[in-house]
């Protein structure tokens, strides 16, 4: 009682009136090793004050109009998520989930009490399984683990779902102790190798405030590898991983160069979720190297910041009074939840729980063929999707098709855990134009495409070119103005397109919109119109961040963004470009697309913040595709002591382009930098700007 008590007092700034309530509390109770467990948790995941006592009193029934008003009204949501029945048939179940779910809804505080709850009882699970326990423990395979993985709360979701593979699966999950068990030794001396290694680095770049750790990855984590690529489990090797942890991007990025250099990295291992965060807003860097004992093993690189967020999720201290904040990363979190909640009025709950545990899969879905293959879609795909997923001719001849042995249309969208047949007929009339604005997958658009541009060819010629003249003169232009050889060898050129019948065919089968052919078509008439005349600047802008965070005119308080083809960073030259109703768009001077905006609509602008004393340098990089590649280039910038702020790849045929972001001082010539990325083998092509 003392010990929690004490932890209350260190942990929160209480009020007089606090501390009254609190004791008020305390006086009445026994304090439990469950309570014990729930409040530790409840501080762990920054709960508030308030949410201890809400749990507190819901848990003795100690009710009392005498306590705040948020704490009573915490208290009611909170009683609704309380349920002790042993039995209750499935409808019952599902309907009071759907109630549950309305309380959290409420109030964010009641959906993290819920799943330490949760975490408490099947933590406490015991083999064999009671009725109770094991719909308990499916529950939270299926909703509350992924639940708390939207809410960024990773380490409870890994937690509750290693509980349930334990009592589940224990067959399974002993093989999986006893293998790793049975690695510890040789694991334990690789983690000591590496961490040293490790350390050299942190102190070679002068970060004293670091953190490296080592964990066993989650039986879950590995048990799921197993499944989704069908290997056994004497050849999954990395089983453990090793975390850095830093202070700043910059420090992540340099620390990721070193680590390149002195391991090899596996290919098609890297992630830079940084640059690119998760849906639920999971920042880190991730690759896997080759150690010492011929071993994968994954390093994760983040800042502090990210892995608070990683391990508690967002900060749950702000969302305290609905009708006094302003909208948050929670809210934003939260809001597909309150959307299901909002469209749930038609549904009943069975079909509720159904459409609930569809939205916690991130937007992805799983169904199987009638065979029992497991195959992943986007949500929202429809059979045909799922037809050319199996074959292209499958797809072409596709007429009709069963979810769960019941007839449905092709247009019929599936859903989590449906088993699809698919009906197909010779005689059919094929594919239908209609069908490219069902499909949800590249792979079904694509294959639909190619049997229009085979089968039709010379129609779609014909057509293409009358759709394109149309359109042309919808907007009072002259087809044989804008339809000259200048004009179509730049579109032919951007659409990858050898010839003007390929071009043609494209717009009449339908996989190229007239309309993107034609705008790009008058912005290269009007450019060679105003080839000659100067950008007319009418202002300037200076751009900063308000207290919010919005960026703003400095002088006026007009809005401003950043323009998504270039991405400005604070220390590059910028100019800005007035838009119809949407303030100031901020471009880099170099940007590509300036080119073909309005001139007169051009200003110049620049960065607030004059103590910048560095600037931002873009490298782009074409190289051929070799393992390895990304090491070398990351080796040579950390030597060279640049600090990486962005970086970004992508596979083309044969080819790799990067496109590398750089900080650097303004009296860098950049000489040095390029002769070193030439010297690397493999690279084909360097341009720094």
């Amino acid at each position: 009682m003392e010990n929690i008590k004490e932890l209350i007092k260190n942990t929160f700034n209480l009020t007089e009136n606090n501390i009254e309530i609190f004791n008020n509390i305390i006086e009445k109770i026994n304090i439990t090793g469950k309570d014990k467990f729930i409040i530790n948790n409840l501080i762990a995941n920054k709960l508030d004050f308030n949410s201890i006592c809400a749990y507190l009193i819901v848990e003795y029934n100690l009710f009392d109009n005498n306590y705040d008003k948020d704490i009573i009204n915490l208290s009611q949501n909170l009683k609704v998520i309380y349920n002790d029945n042993l039995y209750i048939s499935k409808q019952e179940e599902a309907e009071m989930l759907r109630k549950q779910f309305i309380a959290m809804c409420k109030d964010i505080r009641v959906i993290i009490i819920k799943l330490c709850l949760v975490y408490y009882d099947a933590n406490n699970c015991k083999i064999p399984l009671s009725a109770k326990q094991k719909d308990l423990l499916i529950t939270t395979r299926n909703i509350y683990a992924p639940l708390a993985e939207r809410l960024g709360l990773n380490k409870m979701k890994s937690e509750l779902e290693d509980l349930c593979l334990k009592y589940l699966e224990p067959k399974i999950y002993n093989e999986l102790e006893q293998n790793v068990l049975l690695k510890k030794s040789e694991n334990e001396k690789q983690i000591e190798i590496t961490k040293n290694k490790l350390q050299q680095i942190l102190n070679d770049l002068g970060l004293t405030h670091s953190t490296i750790m080592a964990r066993q990855k989650h039986f879950s984590s590995i048990y799921k590898k197993i499944q989704s690529k069908a290997i056994p489990l004497a050849k999954i090797y990395d089983l453990i991983a090793m975390r850095v942890i830093v202070d700043t991007v910059e420090e992540c990025y340099a620390v990721l160069g070193k680590i390149h250099g002195i391991y090899k990295p596996m290919e098609g291992r890297f992630k830079d979720y940084i640059a690119n965060p998760k849906p639920n807003g999971y920042q880190s860097l991730h690759t896997t190297i080759i150690t010492e004992n011929d071993r994968p093993m994954e390093i994760q690189i983040r800042t502090y910041e990210m892995h608070r967020n990683s391990e508690f999720g967002v900060d749950v201290a702000h969302w305290i009074y609905k009708e006094k904040r302003k909208t948050t990363e929670l809210d934003k979190k939260l809001a597909w939840l309150r959307e299901i909640m909002d469209n749930s009025s038609s549904l009943n709950s069975e079909e509720f729980i159904e459409t609930l545990k569809t939205n916690l899969y991130s937007g992805r879905i799983f169904v199987q063929t009638p065979k029992g293959k497991v195959l992943e879609f986007p949500e929202g795909s429809c059979l045909i999707d799922f037809a050319y997923a199996i074959h292209s001719e499958i797809g072409n001849t596709c007429v009709g098709g069963k979810i769960n042995n019941k007839m449905v249309p092709l247009s019929t969208k599936m859903n989590n855990n449906d088993i699809v047949e698919i009906i197909t007929s010779q005689t059919g009339k094929g594919p239908s134009r209609d069908w490219l604005n069902i499909v949800k997958t590249s792979q079904a658009r694509d294959k639909i495409n190619a049997f229009f541009k085979k089968e039709l060819k010379e129609e779609n010629i014909k057509n293409g070119k009358q759709i394109l003249e149309l359109a042309i003169k919808s907007k009072g232009l002259v087809p044989a103005k804008i339809l000259d050889n200048q004009n179509l060898n730049s579109v032919m050129f951007k659409y990858a397109f050898n010839n003007e019948e390929e071009l043609y065919a494209a717009i009449g089968y339908g996989s190229l919109s007239s309309n993107q052919v034609v705008n790009k078509l008058i912005q290269e008439y009007e450019k060679r119109e105003n080839e000659n005349k100067p950008p007319k600047i009418l202002t300037s802008l200076i751009v900063k961040k308000n207290k919010d965070g919005v960026l703003v005119d400095g002088d006026s308080g007009i809005m401003v963004r950043f323009a998504g083809c270039c991405n400005p960073i604070l220390g590059e030259n910028i100019i800005g470009y007035i838009s119809r109703g949407r303030g100031v768009t901020i471009h880099k001077c170099d940007c590509q697309n300036i080119q073909y905006l309005e001139p007169e609509r051009l200003i110049s602008a620049e960065w607030a913040d004059k103590s910048v004393s560095y600037k931002i340098v873009n490298i782009n990089i074409v190289a051929k595709q070799k393992d390895g590649f990304i090491a070398k280039v990351t080796f040579v910038l950390s030597n060279l002591q640049y600090n990486i702020v962005g970086f970004d790849t992508k596979n083309v045929s044969d080819k790799m382009y990067c496109n590398i972001k750089v900080k650097t001082s303004f009296e860098d010539n950049l000489t040095k930098l390029d002769k070193a990325l030439k010297n690397i083998e493999d690279i084909l092509e360097v341009n720094i700007r």
